[in-house]
């Protein structure tokens, strides 16, 4: 039999893996060999499991672990929120500066208390009508002469106290001071814009927000009274003067950050239209009812056990619990459901505000300023899930509207709570006192449980 070779096997010819939609571009070296082509892909892709990247959940990981980096990430971010923490300190530093000026010119505190709660019914009226004109016709054009305006007032306020104007121009001057914009509310329409559909983010900067709140008011009055003590009685009300438009005119530079003005024909309801803002703006009068009552009380306990000079400190620790716990509450994911999370939180407040309550019955300070500590820890919680709600609630076009009467039904319950803390605190005693606080928490309990917990159709602007 003749000697022939058998036929050789046809090999197929090598064909490129065929790229995926997303990766056409990517160039394929047409090598054989299955280490060499592996090695190809792997410098094409990067170290891939099916064209995702292995160190794709770490980088989301880190990602998630810094929230307040990603929240400051945007251009502008950081500038703004110095320009407006510096604009909001003010607000913790007028009443209490104009009381001691006024209280040690005239000599008279019923004159001093009268000026300061004129000057919060002019801005509870005034506040809602310059957040309106600050969504119509954007921020930094409403905010500046609003501003400029405000600082008039105070500096007019100054110069009656010392010269001894009549008592009258004082009344006149202080309500000059309500055109002060809202710069809280305008910060937080600036997280909403910058931050659009990014729920995480939008929770960070909530929280954020309530933290700065706590600090500025928490540090206002003690810088406020140590400058009318250690200088003479007008550096408190004039360095909040030059603080505020230093701060207005810094955070109006960033343009860029600005959200765009709604103007005259913006189609949306006015937010009282909604009956869930509506009953929400009842939540954070009764906790305003809270706050209040809560300062004049322990300012009453701690004079009445000749702890007056404490009175500062401890009511500085309840502060300090809710901004630590603000911060804390930014670092963690965002309420799926705000709704059902608002009456936990109301909740909480409401069973921590026990702890002050006993601790007054046993007369030790530091106790109290334990319980406060603890206590304050639950109102951030509170008011950053508030806040949520408000910004889902609310049309766009009628967010910093709706944020002002936030604050101005806040600011309605804290005089309310401190008018009803001190009649408690002079009939019964400071420590019997210690119970409207919880009352009025309960109170803020029923309502966000029958009227924002309430199941039914969504409102214009939950969508956001």
């Amino acid at each position: 039999m003749p000697y022939s070779r058998s036929p050789r096997p046809r090999s197929r010819p090598f064909t490129a893996p065929r790229p995926s939609p997303d990766r056409r571009n990517t160039p394929l070296p047409a090598v054989t060999g299955s280490t060499l082509v592996l090695a190809a892909r792997q410098e094409a892709y990067g170290n891939t499991h099916h064209g995702v990247r292995r160190d794709a959940p770490r980088r989301s990981a880190r990602r998630r672990a810094r929230p307040y980096a990603r929240l400051f990430a945007p251009p502008g971010a950081r500038a703004f929120t110095a320009g407006n923490l510096l604009a909001r300190l003010p607000m913790g530093m007028f009443s209490v500066a104009a009381v001691i000026m006024i209280a040690g010119s005239r000599g008279s505190y019923a004159l001093a208390g009268a000026v300061t709660a004129t000057g919060l019914a002019a801005t509870a009226l005034a506040g809602p009508w310059t957040a309106r004109l600050v969504d119509r016709y954007g921020q930094a054009r409403v905010a500046v002469p609003a501003t400029v305006i405000a600082v008039l007032g105070s500096v007019a306020l100054l110069l009656c106290v010392r010269y001894g104007a009549p008592d009258w121009t004082l009344f006149a001057a202080y309500a000059a001071t309500a055109t002060t914009p809202n710069t809280g509310g305008m910060s937080r329409a600036r997280w909403a814009h910058l931050h659009r559909g990014d729920a995480a983010a939008l929770h960070t900067a909530h929280a954020f927000e309530q933290a700065a709140d706590e600090l500025c008011f928490m540090l206002g009055p003690v810088l406020a009274a140590f400058l009318c003590t250690a200088l003479f009685p007008e550096a408190g009300t004039l360095t909040g003067a030059v603080l505020l438009l230093t701060g207005i005119l810094v955070f109006a530079a960033q343009r860029a950050t600005e959200p765009p003005a709604a103007g005259r024909t913006a189609a949306s309801l006015a937010p009282l239209h909604s009956p869930a803002l509506t009953a929400l703006l009842a939540v954070f009068l009764a906790t305003g009812v809270v706050f209040g009552a809560m300062e004049v009380v322990t300012l009453a306990h701690a004079d009445d056990r000749g702890h007056g000079a404490w009175a500062g400190a401890v009511l500085a620790l309840q502060a300090a619990g809710s901004g630590v716990s603000g911060l804390l509450l930014g670092s963690l994911a965002p309420a799926r459901r705000p709704r059902v999370r608002l009456p936990l939180c109301v909740a909480a407040m409401a069973a921590l505000l026990v702890l002050p309550a006993l601790a007054a019955r046993t007369g030790s300070l530091p106790l109290l300023a334990g319980a406060l500590l603890l206590a304050g820890a639950a109102t951030a919680p509170t008011m950053v899930t508030g806040m949520t709600l408000v910004q889902r609630l609310t049309p766009e076009a009628r967010l910093n509207e709706s944020m002002t009467l936030a604050v101005t039904a806040l600011l309605a319950g804290i005089a309310a709570g401190a008018a009803l803390g001190g009649w408690a605190a002079e009939h019964t005693t400071p420590a019997e006192a210690y119970a409207v606080p919880p009352v009025a928490a309960s109170l803020a309990l029923l309502v966000a449980v029958l009227g924002v917990c309430r199941p039914g159709r969504p409102q214009e602007g939950t969508a956001r």
